[in-house]
């Protein structure tokens, strides 16, 4: 097979989730469902924190900021699998696979910072009230995000970087529904040494880091609950905690599930199915989760969709008060 150069003239194939063609309408109806209700959970939870000066804490800040990193990451997956299967065909281009990768990293990455982030506000709101509105004020909470993004950039483009140093041969197929950078770097020809090295140290760094922040803040976390007397309270901190840790859980179970199915198959069935619990249902999921489980988003919620019924009426009344009014100056 002709090798791609370097200025992304390649196109890949993407083999997808199956090749039987009668299962093709099937997974187009089910995936697109699942990125609409995806898109308008995620949607309403970023404008029941907006909309509502309760939300507007540290805490719902950061919920914010997820579920726009939700819909990120989610729309940087499914749209081009839907247009793929719609069209009967499974290519991509080599500069549209490099532009997926960059953008999964990134919010994949910034998933992983907000976890770590809402994380940190619970332990200082449980183990440190009286200092919470101190240590976080708005602007360490801005320049937290900010940090985040600014450090997901960087490693994301020094991944592409090197990526573009490999050859690829044209229409090298990609055994899944999106452009993975571990399946790219199976694939090509080139030595990746430098680029398993970088892949490994950023997992450790961007990843053992955080989880430790997590699993330290929530060990004090219950020790503080035990010894709280108030029952008001711990039920408050349960309820909140408990939303977080159910994303948590999801987040890094089905993050592991991806790692592990790559590393110990050479089927990429299983690491296929693993992803799109990690790219769809994780994202789908957890708007519903700080909406069920915590009564704060869940009265936002609540008064954010009554405002938004009561705007027929009010554009009824405005449509009443006009007509009568043309009908006066007659």
């Amino acid at each position: 097979m002709e090798s791609a150069n370097h200025t992304g003239i390649a196109e890949f194939v993407l083999l997808g989730l199956s090749d039987d063609p009668q299962l093709q309408p099937l997974f187009f109806g089910l995936f697109l469902c699942m990125y609409l209700v995806t898109l308008l959970g995620n949607l309403l939870i970023i404008l029941a924190v907006s909309s509502d000066s309760h939300l507007h804490t540290p805490m719902y800040f950061f919920l914010s900021n997820l579920s726009f990193i939700e819909l990120c990451l989610t729309s940087a997956t499914i749209p081009k699998m839907l247009v793929n299967i719609q069209a009967q065909r499974k290519n991509i281009s080599y500069r549209g696979c490099l532009i997926q990768v960059y953008f999964l990293m990134i919010f994949a990455g910034m998933d992983n910072f907000l976890l770590t982030l809402m994380a940190y506000d619970r332990f200082v709101a449980i183990c440190q009230p009286l200092n919470y509105r101190v240590i976080m004020n708005p602007r360490l909470c801005v320049l937290l995000v900010l940090l985040s993004w600014l450090i997901m950039f960087c490693v994301s483009l020094l991944h592409i970087l090197l990526l573009k140093r490999l050859t690829f041969s044209t229409g090298m197929v990609v055994p899944h529904f999106f452009c993975e950078l571990s399946q790219l770097l199976k694939a090509t020809s080139s030595d990746t040494l430098i680029n398993i090295i970088l892949l490994y140290v950023v997992t450790a760094l961007l990843g053992v880091f955080p989880v430790t922040g997590i699993l330290y803040s929530y060990s004090q976390i219950v020790s503080s609950l035990l010894r709280m007397s108030s029952s008001v309270g711990k039920s408050k901190a349960f309820s909140t905690c408990g939303s977080h840790l159910c994303v948590v859980s999801l987040f890094y179970g089905t993050g592991l599930g991806v790692h592990l199915s790559s590393a110990r198959t050479h089927s990429s069935q299983g690491n296929m199915i693993a992803s799109v619990m990690y790219t769809v249902v994780t994202p789908m999921l957890n708007p519903f989760i700080y909406s069920l489980r915590n009564k704060d988003v869940k009265g936002a919620l609540g008064r954010l969709l009554s405002r938004a019924a009561s705007c027929p009426s009010w554009i009824t009344d405005l449509r009443t008060m006009g007509t009568s009014c043309a009908l006066r100056q007659k």
